[in-house]
């Protein structure tokens, strides 16, 4: 295993931010999307002025499929934490031989940079998408046995850099080493309290489809117990696999908590970007 990550992809070129989501069909013909975001910007100003001038005068080479790229990453704003982060979720067959799996939420952290919130290989990896901001919640199993720290991490890349990012977590294997994990959210006076960077026992990480959105899940057990060898959660949910973390689901918490919370960012994406505005 190399001691350093590999050299980060060289950062996206910066892109005009939109001052809130353009809620707009991507899906379409880029004639018709084009026609649909010129609506939106007339009809509820979510672009600020200088920037929307600057478009419809036609001063921004961009096309109408990378300013809606752009837009997605302000869902962080638009969606209710609930939506991204529920109080309650259930997994069926989520689980160690596909049981059943529910998950409570004991903390929501407050939205911000991405200061401190990954080992520094990790750090490095990412800094070539950029920080536009991170969002995490923290959840317990039912039983109050593991806790899961799950992230979005909204970038300020365009897609070919997203595209890039995703090609080395998976070519180059980064997604699976054990020195480059997300750090958990340890809420005080909840059952995450001791869930430090020395309790993570698995992990997932991967580029979300479509959107400039990093998603990771880290977990371990509630009660503080020291893991010295953390488990991608590829390994520790693999069929037949008996380490410590594949027998407690950690590995089923890590990928399922992740999955949904990704699920729902999407989904609420592609309804946003219908909806008439």
């Amino acid at each position: 295993m190399p001691p350093h990550a590999p050299p980060p992809a060289p950062a996206a070129r910066p892109r005009r931010r939109a001052g809130a989501l353009l809620r707009a069909a991507t899906a379409h013909a880029s004639s018709r999307l084009a026609a649909a975001l010129v609506l939106g910007v007339l009809g509820t100003g979510l672009l600020g002025g200088a920037a929307a001038g600057t478009w419809l005068a036609g001063g921004d080479d961009r096309t109408a499929a990378e300013i809606a790229f752009d837009a997605r990453r302000g869902l962080w704003r638009e969606v209710p934490v609930d939506d991204l982060f529920p109080p309650e979720i259930t997994g069926e067959g989520a689980g160690p031989g596909g049981a059943d799996r529910r998950w409570v939420r004991v903390a929501v952290a407050p939205d911000g940079t991405c200061a401190e919130a990954f080992d520094p290989l990790l750090s490095e990896v990412l800094a070539a998408v950029g920080c536009h901001r991170l969002l995490r919640a923290t959840y317990t199993d039912e039983t109050e046995t593991s806790v899961t720290t799950v992230g979005l991490l909204f970038t300020e890349a365009d897609a070919d850099a997203m595209a890039a990012l995703d090609a080395r977590l998976t070519d180059e294997e980064l997604a699976a080493r054990p020195d480059l994990l997300p750090l958990p959210y340890a809420a005080p006076g909840t059952a995450a309290e001791d869930f430090g960077p020395r309790q993570r026992a698995s992990w997932t990480i991967g580029v979300v489809p479509g959107l400039p959105v990093v998603a990771w899940g880290v977990s371990g057990f509630a009660d503080g117990r020291v893991s010295d060898t953390p488990e991608p959660a590829a390994a520790a949910t693999a069929e037949g696999h008996d380490s410590t973390a594949a027998l407690a689901g950690l590995g089923h918490d890590a990928r399922g908590l992740t999955g949904h919370v990704e699920e729902r960012l999407v989904t609420t994406a592609e309804r946003y970007a219908q909806e008439p505005r």
